[in-house]
């Protein structure tokens, strides 16, 4: 015990500690930008190619409800191809694409693409400009893949055009601003009081505290990426209870119907994930199921309040009763809401 207290308490030691902690944060941190690119620069060649199949092929108004559900089957934890997100991802890929870049734009805005005021360069059409600038923006460096995805779906959705919204990522990423930052921040007008033109950006990572770092570091998209997950542990039991779906209908009681693990909600601009839902057919009634590996908490009765009422909204139907929540955890009770 002394020796430890002698350790702990020692100057060098504290210092050397210290800067390994910054090198853990520093490397964790640098590893979930990097997955964030990829995942971001996936998500712009999948908008590219659901633009140009609904251009080019006959395959109707269902093809991005198919291409979710097909996608969605095959790759259950990715939490991406929900129909809502593949709205998402077409609007942000058509958000920086559906007119040429001005030369203004291209110059300012995007890293590391050709300076105009080489001679070369100057002779070209602005169209050409444009389309370097589009082929730049799938390159994992560019502004829009260094932010969250969430980040990237609340400036497409309440910017006008790419100035003002490049303009927000650029500032997202100066100043670590976390999501509900940046939407007042877009929301107060900040770019139309003081929007500048922004000449050049530093290639650096998030500060490794501050609220941007830690969105990154948990952003439910990554993890789903990685086919890891924040909840593992939880995710192992939800699979368990598929794997024995029949064994545990009939400990819940006659009558339930099973609809589906991970149900995509869309409540406002996010996405959720119910991770078990059923119909009751003699209560006629939907049944949500939470499932939590940890004792019983009040904050996991409000988050099974918010499905029960997000469920009654979108798909309770003329006839329904209200929807029930089941909420399992750590313990040899079963609390009901």
């Amino acid at each position: 015990m002394e020796l430890t207290n002698t350790i702990h308490n020692n100057p060098q030691y504290v210092s050397w500690l210290s800067g390994l902690k910054d090198k853990v944060r520093n490397a964790r941190l640098k590893a979930a930008v990097t997955v964030n690119r990829e995942l971001l620069s996936f998500y712009w060649e999948l908008g590219a190619d659901i633009v140009q199949k609904q251009a080019q092929s006959n395959w109707g108004d269902g093809f991005l409800n198919q291409l979710s559900k097909d996608l969605m089957s095959e790759f259950p934890d990715m939490k991406g191809f929900s129909l809502s997100n593949l709205k998402y991802i077409k609007q942000w890929y058509l958000f920086y694409t559906q007119s040429d870049l001005s030369a203004q734009i291209t110059k300012q805005h995007v890293s590391q693409l050709p300076s105009t005021d080489n001679k070369e360069n100057s002779q070209q059409p602005v169209g050409q400009i444009g389309q370097q600038a589009v082929s730049q923006l799938n390159q994992p460096d560019a502004l829009i893949t260094r932010i969250p995805w969430g980040h990237n779906i609340a400036i497409i959705s309440r910017c006008k055009n790419r100035e003002e919204a490049l303009y927000y990522v650029h500032n997202t990423l100066n100043h670590n601003w976390s999501r509900s930052i940046l939407v007042h921040q877009i929301e107060s007008g900040l770019y139309h009081r003081e929007g500048t033109a922004i000449t050049n950006f530093t290639d650096a990572l998030p500060q490794p505290q501050s609220d941007l770092a830690q969105q990154t570091l948990k952003d439910p998209y990554i993890f789903d990426f990685l086919a890891l997950t924040k909840d593992y542990n939880e995710r192992e039991l939800e699979n368990k209870l598929v794997e024995h779906i029949t064994h545990f209908l009939l400990e819940l009681g006659a009558g339930f119907a099973y609809i589906g693990r991970q149900v995509p909600l869309q409540v406002g601009e996010r996405d959720f994930f119910i991770d078990l839902l059923f119909y009751h057919a003699r209560l006629h009634c939907y049944v949500v199921v939470e499932l939590k590996t940890t004792d019983f908490e009040p904050e996991h009765a409000g988050k099974l309040n918010f499905y029960i009422k997000a469920v009654d909204e979108q798909l309770r139907q003329k006839g329904d009763e209200p929807t029930i929540g089941i909420l399992l955890c750590n313990t040899n009770s079963i609390s009901k809401m």
